[in-house]
């Protein structure tokens, strides 16, 4: 994968993808702000580098999902004006993504200024790849970045079509993103304790799959876990079931059974509601055979000491998804307990990004782990081990002038 040092930047502008999908909330005047800056923060090196380096910028990025047409609730102005606090550099918002008006803006542009196009996704090309977007965009620029990892599993306009017609090359966060997940799917210190959560099996069995033949230890937290136990015969009440997803937790138990292949482990408690609200009534089950009524909420008390301990074993860690409804104060404690097992571990720790991150914001431990992706669906998918097209348009050798 072409990186960086690949390209000569110095006095040119380059196009460089980012992902700014950022929530975005009100300040107590009412003004739309971000709300969270963590994927603009995250771009910053790569801004930087470009930038002492005697380039001008022009970033692109979507927002959202607004289907091909202009909606001023999805504009980037927010995120302009927080990008301009971070990086204390001259930035400007394009009136639209192409056109000859935003041509001349970025002709206009001098070392080290940024040009923040709007909404890439305000344009129904986008989405479709279309080429004569990807060369609209390519007449704006020199040559062409992707930092937006989050966005790589697309093979849209701005991260697979574009690539092709500038010299390209992967930034910063591209980089470090596909090269910490290849070395713990290629080369991780054993044991390899993989943590998945969440709510549907049939949403990641290609993680698991992956983690069944890759890893020693794969623990099964969150809603997932229901299938698996209904797979085994268990009564799981009104718990989050569906048959597809006992289907495939009951070929991953088969699999796992194989010589060779990860042990599998599920709770043996649970927290259980009667409903998945933070008034539920609830209590702790010491057991894994749900009552009628009943629906399981979050893993017990005993299996999430039993997880932490694998953990505190492993020399890596890879996770993704929560242990219950942590939203919700009655259901956080396991995924709380998970979450400070990883903090404290003293192997590799990488997580994969979503809600796995979010509570690790929740619990003050964001800064805990060694790796916090920002992808969701691209993370998944390369763990799976499928070919992300904005990486593949990346890949080549030698320096690009």
């Amino acid at each position: 994968m072409r990186t960086l040092e690949h390209l000569d930047v110095e006095g040119k502008r380059v196009l460089v993808r980012v992902d700014f999908n950022v929530p975005l909330g009100k300040d107590a005047d009412g003004r739309v702000v971000v709300a969270d800056d963590t994927r603009i923060v995250a771009a910053l090196a790569t801004i930087e580098e470009l930038r002492a380096r005697g380039a001008s910028l022009v970033l692109v990025s979507h927002l959202g999902r607004p289907e091909g047409r202009r909606e001023e609730d999805l504009s980037l102005a927010p995120v302009v004006a927080r990008l301009a606090e971070l990086t204390e550099a001259p930035v400007t918002l394009a009136p639209a993504v192409v056109g000859e008006q935003v041509k001349a803006l970025a002709e206009q542009l001098g070392a080290g200024e940024l040009l923040v196009l709007e909404n890439v996704r305000f344009e129904p090309g986008e989405t479709t790849n279309d080429p004569a977007l990807a060369q609209a965009l390519s007449q704006l620029a020199d040559v062409y970045v992707n930092d937006a990892f989050g966005a790589a599993h697309r093979a849209h306009t701005s991260t697979e079509g574009v690539a092709h017609l500038l010299p390209s090359a992967a930034g910063r966060l591209l980089e470090r993103e596909v090269r910490t997940l290849a070395e713990i799917l290629q080369s991780p210190a054993r044991p390899l304790v993989a943590v998945i959560g969440g709510a549907k099996v049939a949403d990641k069995i290609g993680v698991i799959d992956r983690f069944l033949d890759l890893a020693d230890v794969v623990i099964i937290g969150g809603a997932m876990c229901f299938p698996f136990l209904c797979a085994q015969g268990h009564a799981v009440g009104e718990s989050l079931c569906g048959d597809e997803d006992t289907e495939h937790a009951r070929r991953a138990l088969a699999k796992a059974t194989d010589p060779g292949r990860a042990s599998v482990q599920l709770p043996t408690d649970l927290v259980i509601g009667d409903r998945l609200a933070a008034d539920a009534e609830h209590r702790v089950l010491d057991g894994i055979e749900v009552p009628p009524g009943w629906m399981g909420l979050d893993i017990g008390p005993k299996t999430a000491e039993r997880y932490a301990a694998e953990v505190a074993l492993a020399g890596s860690v890879f996770w993704n998804g929560p242990m219950g409804a942590f939203e919700l104060a009655p259901f956080a404690a396991g995924t709380r307990r998970v979450a400070e097992a990883v903090a404290a571990a003293p192997g590799v720790t990488v997580v994969g990004g979503g809600d796995s991150a979010a509570a690790l914001a929740r619990f003050g431990l964001e800064d805990a782990v060694d790796h916090l992706s920002t992808g969701g669906g691209a993370t998944l998918e390369l763990v799976e081990g499928r070919a992300l097209p904005g990486v593949q348009a990346l890949q080549g050798a030698g320096v690009i002038s």
